[in-house]
């Protein structure tokens, strides 16, 4: 798999440097000449900052949770009129107990009772810089049940819920799954091995923001069975039996595999598509998955508007309730096999040949997701939900 691009590192003792200049009185292009950088690099660090330093940035940047420099300094003044904590906690707008922690933790024996508000508050921003041992670090049995885990291609989300529910008295590894990610991304020396992120679903070697997804234009005539014409009881998913399907589609749109999913149990059903992704293709490859199902378990189906079902009518007769499909560029509307053709983009990447998945391949993969706790079914698997529902 390949891994993601770094960028270029800062050079933080240049840039130290460089803003000692700035405040001494230098101007940025002689402040550039004198340590050794282009000009456009020194505008550059000044413009990502606002002009300003990096610690007066931080300062402002930094989360109203904490007490701010403004604040202790009014706090020292106010202690120095001899008010109570409870006055001048009401004077900042405070609670008491916070004035108190504040005068506890930063007045020591030799300040001799008094407060010094840049002092407190130098003392605060090291205590806040100083090095943090993860607990994936400290624990080499819990790191390697992470590890165990992670080799099996569980998420975070997952890893932590077990670890809550196989050990219910060891609170120690009651770790969010924030913390393993953290371990995974910044572990560190000791820490989780950064390889272990090729077995997340996304593979990133570093995390990047959320992007809203792009919609796509309607590539379908709208067939006369929209998805608000689709049972009340197939929205609610109160049942089996309803599903939802699409196609991943491989390199070049050349490949693809059809995949469909149980509403209500978010069972998975990989469908083997051997040649190509035309309509017969198919229409003959759904026809086969979905006649060896129960019947019980055979009621809706919801697809979107691509030509690939374009001998939807076809398939209908093996459903109970018949075929649906989503308003174009809605995706949305078919979130469940939106989401699961998400995980399946670990096994299946994009722009790969797809072509090269035998069924025996397929299957292997979905007994793999089929026997995956899911926080959405109170971490049971989508294969005990389904089998219990058609059991009963």
């Amino acid at each position: 798999m390949l891994m993601a691009r770094r960028g270029a590192k800062r050079r933080l003792d240049l840039e130290s440097r460089y803003w000692q200049l700035i405040l001494s009185g230098v101007g940025t292009v002689e402040a550039c000449q004198i340590i050794g950088i282009g000009r456009k690099t020194g505008y550059r660090w000044r413009a990502e900052n606002g002009g300003l330093p990096p610690a007066l940035v931080a300062e402002e940047a930094r989360s109203s949770r904490y007490l701010s420099r403004s604040e202790r300094q009014r706090i020292a003044t106010l202690r120095a009129q001899k008010l109570s904590i409870r006055e001048i906690a009401r004077r900042i707008c405070r609670h008491a107990s916070t004035v108190s922690r504040e005068l506890r933790r930063n007045v020591r024996p030799h300040d001799q009772g008094r407060y010094d508000a840049d002092l407190a508050h130098s003392r605060a921003r090291q205590r806040a810089r100083r090095p943090r041992q993860a607990r994936l670090i400290q624990d080499s049995q819990l790191r390697a049940a992470v590890q165990a885990k992670l080799e099996l291609e569980w998420s975070p989300e997952q890893i932590a819920n077990y670890l809550r529910s196989a050990f219910p008295d060891h609170a120690s590894w009651h770790v969010c799954h924030e913390t393993i990610y953290q371990a995974l991304y910044h572990g560190g020396k000791g820490g989780l091995s950064r390889r272990l992120t090729q077995r997340l679903r996304t593979g990133r070697a570093l995390r990047k923001r959320r992007r809203r997804a792009d919609q796509r234009r309607s590539r379908f005539v709208a067939p006369t069975l929209l998805i608000e014409h689709r049972p009340a009881a197939a929205h609610e998913r109160t049942r089996v039996g309803d599903w939802e399907g699409d196609l991943i589609v491989g390199r070049g749109n050349q490949s693809a595999i059809a995949t469909l999913v149980d509403r209500s149990s978010r069972l998975l059903r990989l469908v083997h598509l051997p040649g190509n992704r035309g309509a017969d293709t198919v229409r003959d490859a759904l026809i086969a998955v979905l006649g060896a199902l129960p019947e019980a378990a055979r009621l809706t189906l919801t697809w979107d508007q691509g030509s690939e079902m374009a001998y939807h009518e076809q398939i209908a007769p093996l459903l109970r309730e018949g075929v649906f499909f989503a308003h174009p560029g809605s995706p949305w509307q078919r979130g469940t096999n939106e989401n699961t053709n998400g995980l399946l983009r670990q096994y299946f990447p994009k722009r790969t040949d797809l072509a090269i998945h035998t069924p025996e391949h397929l299957g292997m993969v979905e007994h793999k997701l089929n026997h995956r706790p899911r926080k959405t079914l109170g971490w049971r698997t989508p294969a005990e939900v389904f089998h219990n529902a058609v059991a009963s």
